[in-house]
């Protein structure tokens, strides 16, 4: 007869048993874990956050943004299929880890709450961020080492200076610095409605609300630049041509009036057939003239048109209380970690005393 495999089951309470029996170690571990829970948590420099929604108006240009927003409520992305913009919100995002997005807000000017400290953004965040002290030694270890290794990649000293920051050549410092400041701006759009989020991290309140209500700002000029950068052109394209034009009818009718007023009593066909010959240059000018007018117009509504406008559904205020860090939920999260690692180095030298074998007494 074949021997039938029997179940094994686990004995909880004796499980149970063996960790009460362990009562000590788990307090010893739970007392050096909150302790060194604190000591790495509390010198973490505290940080705020504060947010700016946006909502851009549609234009009759904007229907393949509608069909997006529609396909997307049935789990599709059709992006900017059915419209003419190359950027379209779902890829605002990526604009902001660009290098000449990021470099264009260095000069932007801050404030700290104390009013203690006002500097360009690029100069705050490089020289005024504090840090851990725990981690202090670390960084100006890091820091000689950089110097020394390559001396000239600090060359930058703010832009402030003589010398501007180059988006497309940066120095290894300049280019880990551009790095922090895109982790601390962050831009998320809701593919359903279109609704832009820019959220800014700094430790300073009121630089925080600062370089959000800036990061909007920016954002807008930059979109608008790019949406009325064709029609830009063309405007002034057409207003050279209306100049031109205006300059080449006045001319011709300072040449018929002059004309005219020294030829006013001679009746000689010669003379009748070159004011005639005159005044259909006048005319043709003047024609010219009128249709570069029109078009001149219509240009300026199409740029009117293709401006792009936004709503802002939520300013930028000063927080009131920091984000982050979670002191109270890391420590627990550290004991909770430390409880489950202590359970598993005990339990692992006697698991097989638990395991209790079916129809076994």
């Amino acid at each position: 007869m074949e021997n039938v495999e029997k179940p094994q089951i686990i004995d909880i309470s004796k499980m149970a048993r063996t960790l009460w029996s362990k009562k000590k170690l788990f307090f010893k571990v739970w007392g050096i874990t909150f302790v060194l829970s604190c000591i790495w948590i509390f010198p973490q420099p505290r940080y705020y956050t504060s947010e700016v929604k946006l909502a851009p108006e549609m234009s009759g240009e904007d229907v393949g943004g509608g069909l997006s927003s529609i396909a997307s409520s049935f789990g599709f992305n059709i992006g900017g299929v059915g419209g003419q913009d190359a950027i379209y919100p779902e890829l605002y995002p990526e604009l902001f880890e660009s290098p000449e997005f990021i470099v264009e807000l260095y000069d932007i000017q801050v404030t700290t709450k104390d009013g203690d400290l006002t500097v360009d953004y690029y100069t705050y965040i490089k020289n005024h961020q504090k840090k851990n002290v725990l981690l202090a030694p670390y960084y100006k270890l890091t820091r000689w080492v950089q110097d020394h290794i390559d001396p000239d990649d600090s060359v930058v000293d703010g832009v402030s200076g003589d010398k501007k920051i180059n988006p497309f050549v940066m120095s290894r410092r300049d280019y880990d610095l551009m790095q922090i400041i895109i982790d601390l701006i962050h831009c998320s759009v809701d593919t359903k409605t279109s609704v832009i989020s820019i959220k800014v991290t700094d430790q300073d309140p009121l630089v925080c609300a600062t370089m959000a209500d800036s990061v909007k700002e920016h954002l807008q000029a930059f979109i608008t630049r790019y949406r009325t950068s064709k029609a830009s052109d063309d405007v002034i394209h057409y207003q050279q041509m209306c100049d031109s034009a205006e300059y080449e009818y006045d001319k011709a009718m300072n040449a018929y009036s002059l004309f005219c007023d020294t030829h006013k009593d001679v009746i000689l066909q010669r003379f009748q057939s070159e004011r005639d010959k005159l005044e259909k240059d006048l005319s043709l000018k003047q024609n010219a003239l009128n249709a570069l007018e029109t078009q001149l117009q219509t240009t300026k509504v199409k740029l009117q048109e293709k401006t792009p406008s936004f709503t802002t559904l939520k300013s930028a205020i000063v927080p009131v209380k920091p984000s982050g860090p979670k002191r109270l939920l890391f420590v627990l999260c550290m004991l909770f970690l430390s409880t489950i690692i202590t359970m598993c180095c005990v339990l692992r030298a006697d698991l097989k005393k638990f395991v209790i074998i079916s129809g076994n007494k």
